[in-house]
C-alpha cells in the first residue's frame, strides 16, 4: 500500500472496486432468484449484499465528490465474463462458479475494509496509528 501516497488515490481505488461489483452482484441475485431449489435465506442474503454494495458506493461517491467537486466518472470497466458460469446446466459447475464469485467478493471486501481503515488512520489520526 506504499504506492498510495495520496488520499485521493485510495478513494478512487475503493470506488473502482465497488463499481466493478455492480454487474456481478446483479447477476448473482438474478441467478439465485431463478434457482427454484435455493432457500429463501440465500436469496435474501444475495439481495442484502447487493444493496449494501450500492449504499457503500453511493457514500464513497459523495466523499469523492467533496474531495473532487465536479469530477465526472469516465473510466471504462472491463466486462464481467463470469455470467455463463453461473448459468451452467451442471449443478456442480454452477455451484463452483457461485463459490468463486463469493470468494472474490470476500477478498475484495477485505481490501476495501483495509483501504478505508488506512484512510481513517491517515486522515483522522494523521498517520499516528
Amino acid at each position: 500500500m506504499a504506492g498510495f501516497q495520496r488520499h485521493e488515490d485510495l478513494l478512487n481505488l475503493v470506488l473502482r472496486v465497488l463499481r466493478s461489483w455492480n454487474d456481478p452482484l446483479y447477476h448473482l441475485v438474478s441467478e439465485v432468484r431463478g434457482m427454484h431449489e435455493a432457500p429463501d435465506a440465500i436469496l435474501s442474503k444475495a439481495i442484502e449484499i447487493e444493496e449494501q454494495n450500492k449504499r457503500l458506493l453511493e457514500g464513497m461517491e459523495k466523499i469523492v465528490g467533496q474531495v473532487h467537486p465536479g469530477v465526472k466518472e469516465n473510466e471504462i470497466y472491463s466486462v464481467w465474463s463470469g455470467l455463463p458460469s453461473l448459468q451452467m446446466e451442471d449443478e456442480d459447475s454452477r455451484l463452483f462458479a457461485f463459490y468463486n464469485l463469493l470468494h472474490c467478493l470476500r477478498r475484495d471486501s477485505h481490501k476495501i475494509d483495509n483501504y478505508l481503515k488506512l484512510l481513517k488512520c491517515r486522515i483522522v489520526y494523521d498517520s499516528n496509528c
